[in-house]
């Protein structure tokens, strides 16, 4: 039997496969942040197209921290009843699945009167909206934002709860000395940088316990001048496994990097221009002892074969792939492993930023001709 297909465990957590569902935002939460049956459905259908772990949409943990309209959330107690379906719906159709908890920092969009947009450091976006620098207080509360939503999260019934550290959202920014010039025990060398995270995951694991499982999403590297390198990343990773990191997700860029966002534009039409930072998962595997999930232009069956094959990652993270073929891991799994069908054209999110959800574009218009 393929590796792809062996039964794991992280923690107390059972997975079927090494196939995971990388968090990708679907705009189907009401404005609040409310789980809605649109985003459980989407779930669902994950869970029964064999995913072997999903992970959510990112979660806002405090309402200074939304990223977007449409985005799930986890800093109200009043959100559970919906995420607790959620997770039991998953559960139900036989699935796995963590919720992604979040703080965009200054790339938050303030949708109430009096909340202002903070980060590491005062930052001005091409918007013209200005970020504050967090003080101590800022700090601790949102640390404690974190630990009250993993709670939640766990008290809903996920299985665990993967901390968003990449993309330029608030643990990024601070590891990112793109985005952090702090001069205080929060910046400087990459230990500083490192300390808002290692304090989030210490809260966390407080508040949650030791056996629920507790991971992390790194940036390989900001793809930006003066941003994260891949030496930055491994020291980071290296503090944190450390600290009782339970598995690290690897991806890269920021909204800010251009053509080197995390889903990048541009269709693989060769294995070889596949998996976007294999470099830097291999540097990992060298010194990291903690499972690698590695997400980032995975489109063939035998490129996620070969990876996990070599040791190159232990786990294969999807996301617009799935978006296209929610039921891709159980075609592979039946003997198809014809490559997924993603363009890797991004059209899937034009939807979900004019209200309607994410979607294929593509799938759906080849529907219509049929």
């Amino acid at each position: 039997m393929s590796k792809l297909f062996q039964e794991t465990r992280i923690k107390n957590m059972v997975l079927a496969n090494r196939f995971v569902r990388s968090a990708t935002w679907e705009g189907m939460a009401t404005e609040d942040g409310t789980c809605t049956p649109a985003l459980i459905d989407v779930a669902v259908q994950l869970a029964r197209g064999g995913v072997g772990l999903i992970i959510s949409g990112h979660a806002f943990v405090s309402e200074e921290g939304r990223a977007g309209r449409w985005q799930m959330g986890v800093y109200s107690d009043a959100l559970l009843p919906g995420l607790t379906q959620m997770a039991t719906a998953v559960h139900d159709a036989g699935g796995k699945i963590i919720m992604q908890i979040t703080h965009a920092g200054c790339m938050g969009r303030i949708p109430l009167p009096g909340l202002q947009t903070i980060g590491p450091s005062p930052f001005l976006r091409d918007t013209g909206q200005a970020s504050s620098e967090m003080g101590t207080a800022d700090i601790a509360r949102v640390t404690q934002a974190f630990a009250r939503a993993a709670v939640r999260a766990r008290r809903a019934g996920f299985d665990g709860v993967q901390l968003h550290g990449a993309h330029g959202y608030l643990i990024s920014q601070f590891l990112s000395p793109f985005f952090n010039k702090r001069k205080d025990p929060f910046g400087g060398a990459i230990e500083g940088r490192a300390r808002f995270a290692l304090d989030v995951l210490s809260s966390v694991r407080k508040a949650v316990g030791e056996d629920f499982p507790v991971m992390i999403k790194l940036n390989s590297e900001d793809f930006l001048e003066g941003g994260l390198t891949v030496n930055d990343m491994l020291a980071a990773a290296l503090i944190l496994e450390k600290a009782g990191i339970d598995a690290i997700e690897m991806s890269g860029g920021t909204g800010l990097s251009g053509d080197y966002i995390a889903s990048r534009i541009g269709k693989l039409d060769s294995e070889d221009q596949e998996v976007y930072y294999l470099d830097a998962a291999k540097r990992f595997k060298k010194s990291i002892k903690v499972p690698l999930m590695l997400v980032g232009g995975i489109r063939s069956y035998s490129v996620a074969e070969r990876l996990v094959a070599d040791g190159t990652a232990d786990y294969i993270a999807l996301c617009r792939p799935l978006i296209r073929e929610p039921a891709l891991v159980n075609r592979w799994k039946s003997g198809d492993t014809e490559k997924a069908r993603c363009v890797s054209d991004n059209g899937c999110f034009k939807p979900a930023f004019q209200g309607e959800g994410i979607k294929c574009v593509v799938e759906e218009a080849l529907r219509r001709k049929s």
